[in-house]
């Protein structure tokens, strides 16, 4: 059994690929790897197997159609959060000049 990395689960779900998939990439990249370096096991042979499965893996997220959500969502969030951002300024205001006047009142008292 090949050894994986641990946040193989994590990287997958990042790229938005199942786990089995990423275990295939894992395994392209160990053989890119091991031609690369000629070694297998040192520091420099997992180095390049962690680099080419990452490139693999970004290779493998640009190929999926899945549409970007995230950023759309987040500038609707900022976009429905205007008319509260309004009103909490103007009401804010609107105590601020309330409390002048009651201030102006009491003193002409």
């Amino acid at each position: 059994m090949m050894k994986t990395p641990k946040l193989l689960p994590w990287y997958a779900h990042k790229a938005g690929v199942s786990i089995e998939r990423a275990e295939a990439i894992w395994r392209k990249a160990v053989r890119e790897a091991t031609e690369e370096t000629g070694w297998v096991g040192n520091s420099e042979y997992w180095g390049a197997s962690m680099s080419h499965f990452q490139r693999l893996l970004d290779e493998e997220k640009a190929t999926l159609c899945a549409p970007r959500v995230a950023p759309l969502m987040r500038s609707q969030r900022r976009l429905l959060r205007l008319p509260l951002i309004a009103l909490e300024d103007f009401v804010t205001a609107m105590h601020s000049n309330w409390q002048r006047a009651n201030g102006a009142v009491r003193k002409a008292i």
